[in-house]
């Protein structure tokens, strides 16, 4: 299980966009109020920043932040021990100083903290042996789209089709193929409204075509 005692099954940082995006489109379709989505993704975050947060509605959460130079992951587990941030931190490259030490992070809380400055080789400060319920969080990017249809079949539980959530429709997302009003019907009975999909699409930079 990817973990921060495991990072070298976290994938390289341009494959993680990906499926950071993934996710958010396939919560932008399931549920359209975003105050209830698991996962939601900014492509304009910042200036040349993106960030892709994940909120569980009960005080867990994590943010992670893409640059052309690198990318931060924090993770806060509200029911777990938070570390010592400095050493979580230890060697943290500046670049990511005002992501982790600025808000929103700061107020939220650190449990635990994953960077890289390329395009993969993750990194970690100093680690207590204690659960950081970093497994849990990081899970779902194994890059396998039956891992989201696992866990969105709980968590969205009677949003989607009877049939459930079809297994080709999340693998052509998880490629990054246009998305199509067909592709969008092939996972929810209806669509409530278009134009905030349409919007939400927008701002996580994914390609569709509805016409």
């Amino acid at each position: 299980m990817i973990s921060t005692k495991n990072l070298s099954l976290l994938p390289d940082r341009t494959s993680l966009e990906t499926i950071c995006k993934a996710i958010s489109v396939l919560d932008a379709i399931i549920c359209q109020e975003w105050q209830y989505r698991y996962y939601s993704f900014n492509s304009e975050w910042d200036t040349n920043e993106q960030c892709l947060q994940m909120r569980n509605g009960a005080g867990d959460e994590m943010h992670i932040l893409f640059l052309h130079e690198g990318s931060a992951i924090n993770g806060f587990a509200h029911e777990y021990k938070q570390q010592n941030k400095t050493k979580l931190t230890t060697n943290l490259p500046s670049i990511f100083d005002e992501f982790i030490f600025g808000e929103p992070v700061a107020s939220i809380g650190t449990t635990f903290c994953i960077w890289t400055s390329e395009p993969k080789n993750w990194q970690v400060g100093q680690l207590e042996n204690i659960d950081d319920h970093s497994g849990e969080m990081l899970s779902i990017f194994d890059g396998d789209p039956q891992t989201y249809i696992d866990w969105a079949t709980d968590y969205f539980e009677g949003s989607y089709k009877e049939s459930g959530i079809p297994l080709e429709t999340v693998s052509k997302i998880y490629n990054g193929q246009t998305l199509t009003k067909e592709m969008v019907l092939s996972i929810v009975e209806e669509l409530e409204d278009w134009e905030q999909l349409e919007t939400d699409l927008k701002e996580i930079n994914y390609p569709y075509n509805f016409e």
